[in-house]
């Protein structure tokens, strides 16, 4: 899925909140030990803790960018999914002809072939989004508690219908039959596809240079598939984005340790000359440490968020949207009525499905 809305700072907010009221608990614990109790040894160095911060903020770099990247090589293929699906649309209602059938053919069962070839890819599309929406063990982000809020409102459409199901109105009994027995459903429909091609090319009803060309816009669905199933099945190394979890949360554990007596230090300082103010210092070191640790906290969780771009959270990549988007196009060139052809997925709270 995929939000046009623009974060608002108490969509954040909300989004981290359960976090951010653990970082204030924490740190009012550490102030309260130093003011009330004056446990004034329990401080650690800076310099320890600033090599610390500066390696969490480099990692957590590096798994951002990564991420984005991820995120968009997926954009680009089912970008390039939906520009070869149009193209395979166009080469099957042209090539398709009884130009060069020794057998005359009529003009109802050519186009009932043309229809049988754009179903089968429309069933291709539907397979394939089935299979990158399927859940794998390291996709974890979609269960954490803020997260799981959110899918009480907004759910891809694999998640409330079954492959059967929606492949059903696109595919024979026959052809339904030998894609539900393999394991890789998509790949087995662009056999068919291929199969289907050849004997419409014996039939004399698909010329062989036409039959390469559909062949070669066979051999690009093949690799985009590819290239989304790679996305899909080889997950963000998981020592990195493991070690860097619980780095990020070492640098926030040990940072009030620091903080606190640095604020104490100098509020002793301000004390000499306004006594009121440097008593209670100490307490302005809560929204200081919360901020950083907010900070910390969200750019790691955001590269976790996109770490995975077929999961199924609000930023992942719309593919079901797209996938529809072509099915549309490729009906309606079909001649097919608007009643016929089924909606576009709703924008739900701003969000592409």
């Amino acid at each position: 899925m995929y939000t046009k809305k623009v974060y608002k700072a108490k969509d954040m907010a909300k989004w981290t909140r359960f976090e951010t009221f653990l970082f204030f608990v924490f740190v009012a614990i550490v102030v309260a030990l130093y003011h009330f109790f004056e446990l004034h040894w329990l401080k650690i160095p800076w310099t320890p803790l600033a090599l610390i911060g500066t390696a969490v903020a480099f990692v957590i770099g590096f798994q951002n960018n990564s991420a984005y990247g991820r995120i968009w090589e997926a954009r680009k293929i089912w970008g390039g999914i939906v520009n070869t699906s149009r193209t395979f649309g166009m080469f099957v209602q042209d090539m398709v002809t009884y130009e060069h059938s020794a057998k005359k053919v009529g003009v109802d069962s050519l186009q009932k072939e043309i229809k049988a070839l754009t179903y089968r890819h429309i069933a291709w599309m539907v397979a394939l989004r089935h299979a990158m929406r399927a859940p794998r063990p390291w996709e974890t982000v979609i269960h954490e508690r803020t997260n799981r809020e959110w899918t009480k409102y907004i759910q891809p459409p694999e998640r409330t219908s079954t492959l059967e199901d929606d492949l059903e109105p696109y595919l024979s009994k026959e052809d339904m039959q030998y894609t539900m027995g393999k394991g890789n459903k998509q790949t087995a429909l662009l056999y068919l596809q291929s199969h289907h091609l050849r004997e419409l090319k014996e039939k004399g009803l698909v010329w062989e240079f036409s039959f390469l060309q559909l062949e070669g816009v066979l051999e690009e669905l093949f690799t985009l598939q590819g290239k989304s199933e790679r996305i899909k099945n080889f997950p963000y190394p998981r020592h990195f984005a493991t070690l860097n979890h619980y780095f990020m949360w070492l640098f926030v554990f040990l940072l009030p340790f620091a903080l606190v007596p640095q604020f104490g230090e100098i509020g002793v300082e301000i004390g000499e000359k306004f006594p009121l103010v440097g008593k209670y210092f100490v307490w302005l070191s809560i929204p200081f440490y919360v901020i950083v640790a907010w900070i910390f906290h969200t750019m790691e969780r955001i590269g976790r968020t996109g770490e995975n771009p077929f999961e199924g959270s609000a930023n992942d990549v719309p593919i079901s949207t797209i996938a529809r988007g072509i099915e549309i196009d490729l009906r309606q060139n079909l001649g097919e009525s608007d009643d016929e052809i089924p909606d576009q997925f709703p924008v739900i709270y701003d969000t592409q499905m």
